[in-house]
């Protein structure tokens, strides 16, 4: 995904400490959740789901919240593209579209087939050649202003043993302010306590890694050299897979044992406002 200087495919491992990490890191802890949390598994049933299309259908799309910051249609995405949280869902209801064939990457938010069209609150076309951000203030399909599948955990790339990019993850209080590669806020808050959208957070050098086994391990081993990119209001230290029906639970359940206060907050930018 994206070429290989993109903030995503960035090695943060070494990347200098932010000067308020530890106050972002307690006030997350603070308002609920001490650990660590796959919010992907459960046989498929959790997760985000993505289909790749050949940019042969192209939908209308018609935009019922954010099309003044949102990429116009036609999208490439089949009215029977699967939905996050099933087609009955009362959820966020994302649905990803990955062309191969144009190698661009289409996002909507609170997505509804409706036969010749969709509808949608938002949606966000990205061309994974280019390191180009959405325009400063501007959502996606994701509250940050970011892409969503360039920060999933996908079970391909941990079951070959790596992941070579950030995860994205969730927390349920930010502040009024973004961090590139995040081009939005999503908070009334201007708390600086509060972690902003688009904070990069990376599981501390020193954390013994050496009992944890199987998908848990490459997983913890990508948050140490790659980090994890705050793209949503949410449940906190929650971190987004694909949903694929092949994720052991039993495994990933091991990332419960992982605790918010391992994780440090490194320096990417300025806040913008």
């Amino acid at each position: 995904m994206f070429p290989a200087d993109n903030p995503w495919n960035t090695d943060i491992s070494g990347a200098p400490v932010n000067p308020s990490s530890a106050a972002y890191v307690a006030n997350i802890l603070a308002s609920g959740g001490g650990f660590l949390h796959a919010d992907f598994g459960g046989g498929g049933a959790y997760g985000i789901p993505y289909v790749t299309v050949d940019g042969s259908t192209q939908l209308p799309i018609n935009f019922t919240a954010y099309g003044d910051e949102s990429d116009p249609g036609p999208y490439p995405v089949p009215v029977d593209a699967p939905i996050e949280g099933g087609a009955s869902s009362g959820g966020d209801r994302h649905v990803l579209a990955l062309d191969t064939a144009a190698c661009k990457l289409y996002e909507l938010y609170r997505a509804f087939p409706r036969g010749d069209h969709w509808d949608a609150d938002s949606g966000a076309v990205f061309d994974l050649r280019s390191n180009a951000l959405r325009p400063d203030t501007w959502t996606s399909a994701d509250a940050a202003g970011l892409p969503i599948f360039p920060g999933l955990a996908r079970y391909d790339e941990v079951a070959a043993g790596s992941i070579n990019h950030a995860l994205r993850f969730t927390v349920n209080a930010t502040q009024r302010a973004f961090i590139h590669p995040a081009t939005h806020a999503a908070s009334s808050s201007s708390d600086p306590n509060r972690p902003p959208m688009g904070l990069r957070l990376r599981l501390q050098a020193g954390f013994d890694l050496s009992g944890y086994h199987g998908e848990a391990r490459v997983i913890l081993e990508a948050l140490k050299r790659y980090g994890m990119i705050l793209a949503d209001n949410g449940s906190n230290w929650f971190i987004t897979g694909a949903s694929d029906p092949r994720w052991d639970d039993g495994d990933l359940n091991q990332l419960k044992s992982v605790p918010g206060s391992a994780f440090e907050a490194v320096h990417t930018g300025p806040l913008q406002h």
